[in-house]
């Protein structure tokens, strides 16, 4: 039942706030938010215990004020998600900017593949969309969700805007090879762990654990790897990207795992300047309290 619920929301969502006047709109978003914020949940409280982590130097007012600010910004995610499929291709255009995009450009245009690690930050299906409205093809991998009709209408929505889409399961790296191989571009969002083969890592120094599928999918296959930072701008989106270099020496795991903590210190500079736009409203770090 609370499934079924849940899958009848988002169609409303898709149906309803994407015909909405747009000051209406993210008003209601907005809305949303700050009763997010009253109410104090579950997801509210690990919100603020990640913020505190982030940024342990914040008084208690200022923390309370960045927790309202994230939730500001997780919800503008959400209306931007059920508005997009409605948005020209001008528009995701010229809502976009970048620096550095040359660490994924000038690969792609050699003929290589590229893998792209991200963390759950701003609104990376806008960013998405602007590749591959230039002819980029990208794959990327998303967490099957129940009901599997919410899962297919996901799959659906990201389809319509040029994405390649594979479920979260055992035959999604085989694929991702394959892809790798055919010189895709493979967008990974790669901050929290939702297998048990994640590895370890110094995080904003806490031990936290992230998946290792960027890292392997690049040191097996010698692919260029990159972290993409997506933060929110006034009218839009900003990504920055950084080139991760990969380990020369020790065997294939041994590399692996210094690639996952280049990531996570890499991730650490782009939260530190946008830490609002992290949605990270779930447990990430080990042993941090039960929230």
């Amino acid at each position: 039942m609370i499934a079924q619920l849940s899958y009848l929301a988002y169609l409303l969502g898709w149906k309803i706030v994407g015909v909405l006047p747009k000051r209406i709109a993210y008003a209601l978003f907005r809305r949303i938010a700050m009763s997010m914020y009253r109410k104090n949940g579950k997801s509210v409280r690990r919100l603020r215990a990640n913020y505190a982590i982030v940024k342990p130097e914040l008084s208690t007012d200022q923390l309370e004020a960045l927790v309202e600010e994230g939730l500001e910004s997780y919800m503008r995610y959400w209306c931007d998600t059920f508005r997009i499929h409605r948005w020209s291709q001008e528009r995701i255009a010229r809502t976009v900017t970048t620096t550095n995009d040359h660490f994924l450009r000038e690969p792609m245009s050699q003929g290589k593949g590229v893998v792209v690690a991200l963390p759950h930050s701003g609104n990376w299906d806008h960013a998405g969309a602007y590749f591959c409205n230039q002819g980029i093809p990208l794959v990327t991998v998303a967490e099957i969700l129940k009901p599997e009709k919410l899962f297919r209408k996901f799959l659906d929505y990201r389809q319509e805007m040029g994405f390649e889409v594979l479920g979260l399961d055992s035959r999604a790296f085989v694929t991702l090879v394959q892809r790798a191989r055919e010189k895709r571009l493979i967008a990974l969002v790669a901050d929290r762990d939702l297998s048990a083969s994640g590895i370890e890592v110094d995080f904003f120094g806490h031990v936290a654990k992230m998946p290792a599928g960027p890292a392997r999918l690049a040191v097996k296959e010698g692919l260029p790897l990159v972290v993409a930072h997506v933060s929110y701008t006034e009218v839009g989106i900003h990504i920055d990207f950084h080139s991760i270099p990969l380990p020369e020496a020790g065997d294939d795991e041994a590399r692996i795992s210094q690639t996952v903590q280049k990531i996570a210190k890499t991730f650490e500079i782009g939260i530190s300047r946008a830490p609002q736009d992290w949605h990270m409203l779930q447990r990430i770090w080990i042993g941090e309290g039960i929230y």
